[in-house]
């Protein structure tokens, strides 16, 4: 079985000054699977992820939830420091209850059931997360451009320039698009062709 591990973030007052986190981590506590759930001062600090990895060491937790900021900002930050840890980075979720909960909901309470029920939701897909591997494949500096109307005349000269192979495909049996069938063109009347 998953043995789960929540770090509700109080991110100094932006979220513990509206959320009761206290009472976030005593409802978490009770869900299948959490085997820990904590609050900390700001998870984001490096007291708050050694306190992380060290909580995965000493409950031998194989998957972690953290709630706090919006994952833009450092969901990469967390992956890190659980993989430091020796988990797979990506048996991790990370619930946004700054900004889905304590920015937008003046009521407390409301806002503690909010995050109560995101938390909820990011141990449930927590729960069924399948530990991945990052791939790399070789890339060729090749491009496929379709159309062989001026746009894709001009795409392929600014490839090939770039230093790309380029092989052009077009449905016609000659290049210009519809520019070739103008007879002169504008400024200088020069012919299309």
């Amino acid at each position: 079985m998953a043995k789960v591990g929540v770090f509700i973030c109080q991110c100094g007052k932006n979220i513990g000054s509206v959320v009761d986190v206290n009472k976030v981590v005593e409802k978490v506590k009770t869900l299948p699977g959490v085997v820990h759930a904590e609050t900390l001062q700001y998870n984001c600090s490096d007291l708050g992820q050694n306190a992380i990895k060290d909580a995965i060491k000493q409950h031998n937790l194989d998957r972690v939830v953290v709630a706090a900021c919006t994952p833009r900002m450092h969901e990469a930050t967390f992956q890190k420091s659980i993989a430091n840890a020796g988990l797979n980075p990506y048996m991790f979720e990370m619930v946004n209850v700054r900004e889905q909960c304590s920015w937008v909901h003046p009521d407390n309470e409301l806002a503690t059931r909010k995050a109560i029920s995101l938390v909820k939701m990011g141990v449930s897909k927590v729960m069924k997360l399948v530990p991945l591997e990052p791939l790399k494949f070789p890339v060729e500096k090749r491009v496929l451009v379709i159309g062989g109307g001026i746009a894709g005349m001009q795409a392929s000269l600014d490839c090939a320039n770039a230093g790309y192979h380029v092989t052009i495909v077009e449905k016609s049996p000659s290049i210009g698009g519809k520019m070739a069938l103008l007879e002169k063109t504008f400024p200088t009347l020069d012919c299309s062709a």
